[in-house]
């Protein structure tokens, strides 16, 4: 699952923020911080990361879909749907969860897209797809290229943002960079960060108790020791993610079945090869990176915004711990929670769903 390890002692990084929350460093005991540096300090002479296979380079995958070329000279594919764009009365910019791509969306139906008057794009995330990689992406980063992307495309002055998922890092960077551009976000199935600063110690430590250890790892590596995150994951003796896998245990029925569905008719494979096509460290691991790694802000301290925020989490999640969102709808007045009965992670194929975001987005 998408979590991290829990403490069992205070280590420097906890020591010296201060602070009595379960983050800010007290995530992983000592011993195996101390490990993970040491480890690091040697991987990092002798394992250099690959190279990615950029697109339209030589040697590199082609290019086929629309894309548009940012300040730092990088490009992001993207795809539109819904209403043109000239047409539109709301502009939305879609931040596509972990190992997804510019083709995933809400799944409004194109009636309430026309009905309504909705433009949305959504893009490869960089280093996924057909989106150059950034070796220095970060929070800020994927709130940025949001922005420039919808000023490459003439957004206009405000436009909405909807995350799903892991790519809700995204939304989060946008209310904390770029909130005067934001008219309105939805973010479903948030991953959370058990390293903020706001989760108390007892709960993140409850939650932690449930989780896989193989997530454990790959996401203590991820936060302690990112640049030897590439070297742990080839490693087929070491614990590693179930999400990457496929095998993380869905408490969800639906869920359950979805996957099972995508992983028989080939589905899993080919999202997967699509996403990863430039290098699996530029996208799966660099997302690994950025979402459980040292954040600027906590998104609990976060100011109210000029715009409303929509948060829709299912009760039978089985990435995202269903209490650490109630946690943070408690701490976020301004948050308006759904929480959805009888569901799990994959919001998006849940029946009239995307629809039901739209209208509540733009009511």
């Amino acid at each position: 699952m998408w979590v991290t390890s829990m403490p069992q002692v205070w280590d420097e990084e906890a020591r010296s923020g201060g602070r009595k929350g379960a983050a800010s460093g007290m995530v992983t005991p000592a011993p195996a911080t101390a490990l993970l540096g040491s480890l690091a300090g040697w991987l990092s002479r002798v394992a250099d990361p690959p190279a990615p296979k950029v697109c339209g380079a030589p040697g590199g995958p082609p290019v086929t879909a629309p894309r548009v070329t940012l300040r730092d000279g990088r490009h992001l594919a993207y795809c539109e749907s819904g209403v043109p764009r000239e047409q539109a009365r709301f502009k939305v910019v879609f931040s596509h969860g972990f190992t997804g791509s510019r083709e995933d969306s809400v799944r409004a139906t194109q009636e309430v897209a026309e009905e309504l008057g909705v433009y949305m794009v959504g893009f490869d995330r960089a280093g996924y797809g057909e989106s150059d990689p950034n070796p220095n992406r970060s929070v800020k980063s994927a709130a940025l290229d949001v922005e420039e992307l919808a000023d490459a495309l003439g957004l206009g002055p405000k436009f909405y943002v909807i995350g799903i998922s892991l790519g809700c890092h995204a939304v989060w960077g946008a209310l904390k960079y770029i909130p005067e551009r934001i008219a309105g976000a939805a973010m479903m199935a948030p991953v959370v960060n058990h390293w903020w600063p706001g989760f108390p110690a007892d709960l993140a430590a409850e939650v932690y108790n449930k989780q896989e250890v193989g997530d454990q790892w790959a996401l203590r590596v991820s936060h302690h020791a990112p640049g030897i995150l590439h070297w742990w994951m080839d490693q087929s003796w070491l614990p590693t993610s179930t999400v990457v896998a496929g095998t993380t245990p869905l408490p969800n029925k639906r869920d359950a079945n979805i996957r099972a569905m995508i992983k028989a008719d080939g589905t899993f494979q080919k999202k997967k090869e699509l996403a990863t096509q430039q290098g699996i460290l530029e996208s799966y691991y660099r997302d690994m990176m950025v979402m459980f790694g040292k954040w600027e802000f906590d998104p609990m301290s976060l100011p109210k915004p000029p715009c409303p925020v929509h948060i829709w989490q299912g009760d039978e999640d089985g990435l995202v711990p269903v209490v650490l969102q109630r946690y943070i709808a408690s701490r976020l007045s301004w948050v308006n929670y759904h929480e959805l009965s009888e569901t799990g992670h994959f919001l998006s194929p849940v029946p009239g769903l995307g629809d039901t975001v739209l209208r509540t987005l733009f009511s």
